[in-house]
């Protein structure tokens, strides 16, 4: 009798403390799907981790791009803010001179201000976007590799 008490507890116990199996758990961990070759040069990978959300309001897309990528120019209607969680990124805001960002650096860029991102030359870069939703980006001028290239060079001697 102790021992079928003793088991019902625990049994009991075990239900109660259980995990609730309606949550819906994703992983930012993963790396996405490839991106198809438009807006871009090289090689991407997106994860939406939480996109258009209404009750949220903005989304967060994980990025990894490939040595060598990058974005075109674009612009969103509301603030975005990058977060490096792995590599290195250049990064320019329209008329501004491009900065090189690295693991653990956070940047926000206005909403209406034209940028880019991308991996540097030699390193991949992951990035966490956090950015409103409602509204596609909108891409106003494409990346040459050239230019991609003279940005590269220009920052690797500073």
């Amino acid at each position: 009798m102790k021992n079928s008490i003793l088991l019902l507890l625990i049994f009991v116990s075990a239900s109660v403390f259980s995990q609730d199996s309606d949550y819906s758990v994703s992983s930012y961990l993963t790396e996405g799907t490839k991106a198809p070759n438009t807006h871009y040069i090289g090689e991407a990978w997106l994860n939406a981790i939480i996109h258009d959300d209404a009750e949220l309001g903005y989304n967060i897309t994980k990025a990894t791009f490939k040595a060598n990528s990058t974005l075109d120019w674009h612009k969103h209607a509301t603030a975005q803010v990058l977060i490096i969680v792995d590599g290195e990124a250049y990064y320019q805001e329209r008329g501004n001179v491009p900065v090189i960002l690295k693991k653990g650096d956070v940047i926000k860029c206005e909403k209406d201000i034209e940028h880019w991102h991308s991996s540097t030359k030699l390193s991949n870069v992951t990035y966490l976007a956090l950015y409103g939703g409602g509204q596609p980006t909108t891409w106003t001028e494409v990346i040459t590799q050239e230019y991609y290239d003279e940005i590269a060079e220009k920052l690797k001697n500073n």
